[in-house]
């Protein structure tokens, strides 16, 4: 079955909660995802009027780190002045400010956009867990109040939402594999280099984390197989016996949560399942070794 074929079947596997629950990804044939909203400069001589919010909808509620969907916020203010110069601040659970952007001249009554791609002001991922957009003015107080409230009790203002590193790699009901399955497990000649999956043929994979594809083979072994060269963190991350050949090429750029193939038995295998590697620096087969994933998988499972 040819790429296209393959694209078809994952977007038929996807049903709209499984699009949900990997932050709105789409199918490696969908659309790019779109960059994020600059920070801007904060103004020389900020001014601003009584500000308050009228509408402000966060949306997806869970997101990845270079995922498909970035956390995004449409809002709208209210305001005694025609033009005000505001910031929209990206805080944590601790209520620390991770992100900043700064827009001038901002009219009321007029909706608004920001996308935030996960990256903090230093230019670093964003650690996983809870985060919160907050809308104020530019001018520090006491000159001003630092954010501006609902317009009334009335106002349903939904800011919070999640972020999260990586992606559990398989969508659907699962089960990780007995001993047999586990890293380090003997084989004839070698030891398992990763973690087994045990789910049914079908259902889609999807990218643990997302990055530029290194290889998208067959081996006798493998079967179809996929290898991604993690978004900033130097990991290799390996996917084995896909049912189909992936419609990924080398050098594609894929997100994290997005699907590249879907659960198969090809190659060397008894049963419907993903075998998953990680491979630290400098990659799969390049000077790297694989470890255990099974920690990280049970982290990732329990928030996917």
């Amino acid at each position: 079955m040819g790429a296209l074929a393959v694209a078809a079947l994952l977007l038929l596997a996807l049903a709209p909660g499984a699009f949900a629950a990997t932050g709105g990804a789409g199918t490696p044939a969908g659309n790019p995802t779109p960059s994020g909203s600059g920070s801007g400069s904060p103004s020389e001589a900020p001014t601003t009027g009584a500000l308050t919010l009228l509408e402000a909808r966060t949306s997806p509620r869970k997101s990845f780190y270079y995922g498909y969907r970035y956390p995004r916020l449409a809002f709208t203010i209210g305001s005694d002045q025609p033009a005000n110069d505001i910031r929209i601040d990206v805080l944590d659970s601790a209520g620390e400010v991770v992100k900043t952007f700064f827009r001038e001249d901002v009219a009321p009554d007029q909706r608004y956009r920001i996308r935030w791609d996960g990256t903090t002001n230093e230019s670093r991922p964003a650690r996983n867990g809870r985060y919160s957009f907050r809308v104020g003015p530019q001018e520090p107080p006491p000159a001003a109040p630092r954010y501006a409230r609902r317009a009334t009790k009335s106002t349903k203002l939904r800011l919070g939402f999640k972020l999260f590193a990586f992606s559990f790699p398989v969508l659907g009901p699962h089960q990780m594999g007995g001993k047999g399955g586990r890293f380090g497990a003997g084989r004839s000649g070698h030891t398992h280099q990763g973690q087994d999956i045990m789910a049914r043929c079908g259902r889609p994979i999807v990218a643990a984390r997302g990055g530029r594809v290194r290889y998208s083979k067959f081996h006798r072994a493998a079967g179809n197989y996929v290898v991604i060269d993690g978004k900033g963190i130097g990991w290799d991350f390996m996917y084995a016996h896909l049912a189909q050949p992936s419609p990924l090429k080398p050098g594609d750029l894929v997100r994290t949560g997005e699907p590249i193939g879907i659960v198969g038995t090809t190659g060397s295998s008894s049963a419907c399942h993903l075998h998953f590697e990680i491979w630290g620096p400098p990659g799969w087969y390049k000077g790297g070794s694989p470890f255990d994933p099974y920690p990280f998988l049970v982290r990732w499972d329990r928030y996917s």
